[in-house]
């Protein structure tokens, strides 16, 4: 079993295509959405983990990409710039997930393990600098 964090763009034909349910019915995929914008006669977005066996993934991707839906796999859907982050630490304070976090309390320097980000955007909105911002 592996899993993999997927950024999905689809055309405005096919945001009324059962994608998700197809990924777990038809490949035995367990799917977990991260974030979504999806509406009627507009393009579309996912981002989400997928896990199962690599075959089942794979073919899963071949089916999607067949209904000319774009892949990208993405480590993070959030970028931060180190330029402007001053290690304030108000961004570890909202980050659900621990992704931001301080491993050193003499340093206080705040750190990011973009494996942990599911990106929720609340570091953007939460950083008085600037310094998170969103792919998406």
């Amino acid at each position: 079993m592996i899993t993999k964090k997927l950024f999905l763009h689809f055309p405005r034909c096919e945001t009324e295509n059962p994608i998700v349910y197809r990924l777990v019915k038809e490949y035995d995929l367990i799917v977990n959405l991260f974030r979504a914008k999806v509406a009627a006669n507009e393009e579309g977005y996912l981002v989400l983990d997928i896990t199962g066996e690599a075959e089942n993934i794979k073919k899963a991707c071949k089916y999607i990409r067949g209904l000319g839906v774009s892949i990208k796999t993405v480590e993070s859907g959030i970028i931060r710039d180190l330029e402007k982050c001053t290690h304030c630490g108000n961004c570890v304070s909202h980050c659900p997930t621990k992704a931001l976090h301080i491993p050193d309390r003499s340093t206080m320097k705040v750190e990011f393990d973009p494996h942990l980000c599911i990106a929720c955007s609340l570091c953007v909105s939460n950083c008085p600098f600037d310094a998170c911002s969103s792919i998406f």
